[in-house]
């Protein structure tokens, strides 16, 4: 996509950054507490968070790693992200940087981790991006990605992507398991493991977070107590006197790897007899 919607991203987070910083829904959840499980981090890591976002993620992994580099494409979000880690206290191993996740401003090989977490869905090109992950990280190095999965469902995944793009004009998509897979792959990465989890949202925080004026979040409310009984029944929606309560939808995660560098092998020739 153009220039132009990349300036529409900025913009849209720069006017959010403080949603997302006090979000409930970011500063915790089992996903982070699984993708350190699965990562292993240790005091020889380094680690790059690509679009950070408030930086909970970079918060969360920084005492486990000997540094953090925190990327974000919009400086308002960065700013406010340095804050609240500052203002968490605690850690002194974060440092922050503004960056395109389909154009990172790093040496081939800089970082042995990588994270990205509920950003890819806002990425014009996901295959792109992928190749800079696999660019940035070192031969060996391990990458956790985390993002709303979109159901296999036609009817389900139609109505996601009506009500993401409703909440918030700069989302893309978002990709089924299997398009993950096969997009994680080709870019070169070992696929160790994919998990789905739950997640359920405060409906009201999680509409007013990317900055929904009352209009727009009755509309979407409209959108959701109107849906047919098969999509309440997939996303358990919760309402009250018209009004919805809560929903949950899936998030994936992959855990994947660059491979590691082949042991160089001589080759000998065997004589003849």
């Amino acid at each position: 996509m153009s220039k132009n919607f990349k300036d529409k991203v900025r913009e849209q987070f720069s006017h959010s950054a403080e949603s997302y910083v006090q979000s409930p829904g970011f500063a915790q959840g089992d996903d982070l507490k699984e993708a350190a499980r699965l990562l292993q981090p240790t005091q020889d890591d380094i680690l790059l968070d690509v679009a950070c976002g408030g930086g909970h993620t970079a918060l969360f992994f920084a005492p486990m790693v000997r540094s953090v580099v925190a990327s974000d494409l919009a400086m308002q979000m960065l700013k406010r992200a340095q804050e609240f880690i500052s203002e968490e206290g605690g850690v002194e191993n974060v440092t922050f940087r503004e960056a395109d996740a389909e154009d990172l401003p790093f040496p081939a090989g800089a970082f042995t981790l990588l994270t990205c977490r509920i950003a890819p869905h806002h990425f014009p090109d996901v295959p792109r991006a992928l190749a800079e992950f696999h660019r940035v990280l070192r031969r060996g190095g391990r990458m956790a990605i985390i993002d709303t999965l979109l159901p296999e469902d036609p009817e389900i995944a139609e109505f996601m992507q009506t009500y993401e793009q409703m909440r918030d004009p700069t989302h893309v998509r978002s990709y089924t398991k299997q398009e993950w897979s096969q997009m994680v792959e080709a870019a070169d990465f070992i696929l160790h493991d994919i998990e789905v989890v739950s997640k359920t949202h405060d409906f009201q925080e999680w509409a007013q977070r990317t900055g929904m004026n009352r209009d727009g979040v009755q509309k979407l409310n409209k959108l959701f107590i109107e849906a047919s009984d098969k999509i309440q029944d997939f996303f358990q929606v919760e309402t009250f006197a018209g009004e919805v309560e809560s929903f949950t939808d899936k998030k994936i995660l992959i855990y994947a790897s660059r491979p590691a560098k082949k042991p160089h092998v001589q080759a000998t020739k065997q004589q003849e007899s």
